[in-house]
């Protein structure tokens, strides 16, 4: 019984080497279905225990010394259902992590340091400019991010403190930070991802109501974490059309 444990811990492992996801309903739906499955194999652990315990012994000797069959079936069910829920919850990672490629997707770069949200566009070119924190970056002058003032193609980029996407359309997410590790939060739409310095780290969601909501830090990233939090705005596509060509860009 007892390698045949081993070997169960062992698959097991193996199995965890592979990737999870999730989107903000299948997501719930996941933790709902977990909750329900495990509580209801709690109670029913916990019923057969009382009854077992309630269970009088003969000639002094214990109820049962226990049968490997069943010790067998039961461990094997307590994998299976590992697994299941590993390659359910394995699928939505995987579409998370890497999206399929979609035209008119909408690529934004967000950049984290104490204790500002940034969100910067392409402009009309399409191609963000490059950046260079030490040298450039002087919020004080409207260039928090560091972006080069010699490269044409980061003359039309839009950096903004509000994250405005479209609703319906793929938003294409570069994550940066610029002084110690934060991370995006959008609870509504069960979205989080850390932003590490000197890692370009992407991901994705696609917004599928308008409305505003809330970004935070969940990470505890110093002094003014409290209030390192901005806006989201999920607008139509002819609103979006309308921001971007305020602030001097078009997609």
């Amino acid at each position: 019984m007892a390698a045949a444990l081993r070997l169960a811990l062992l698959v097991i492992t193996l199995g965890c080497l592979g990737l999870f996801s999730s989107e903000a309903p299948r997501l719930d739906r996941e933790f709902r279905n977990a909750f329900w499955l495990v509580g209801a194999l709690f109670v029913a652990a916990q019923m057969l225990l009382a009854i077992f315990l309630a269970r009088p012994g003969r000639q002094g000797k214990a109820a049962s010394h226990g049968d490997w069959r069943w010790e067998t079936a039961w461990t094997l069910a307590v994998a299976a259902l590992f697994f299941w829920f590993h390659f359910s919850g394995g699928r939505l990672w995987s579409e998370m992590i890497f999206p399929e490629k979609q035209s008119g997707a909408i690529h934004v770069e967000i950049t984290g340091v104490q204790f500002q949200w940034y969100f910067r566009y392409p402009g009309a070119d399409g191609t963000f400019g490059r950046v260079d924190t030490q040298k450039f970056a002087r919020p004080d002058e409207g260039n928090p991010l560091g972006i080069d003032p010699n490269d044409p193609a980061g003359k039309d980029d839009i950096v903004s403190s509000t994250l405005v996407l479209p609703v319906g359309r793929l938003a294409e997410l570069d994550l940066r930070a610029q002084d110690v590790i934060h991370s995006v939060f959008i609870p509504a739409m069960r979205f989080k991802q850390d932003a590490v310095p000197g890692m370009d780290i992407h991901t994705h969601f696609t917004p599928t109501q308008t409305g505003s909501y809330e970004l935070v830090c969940s990470q505890l990233c110093g002094l003014g974490h409290y209030r390192m939090k901005a806006a989201v705005r999920v607008v139509s596509e002819q609103d979006f059309k309308d921001w971007l060509k305020a602030h001097g860009g078009s997609h």
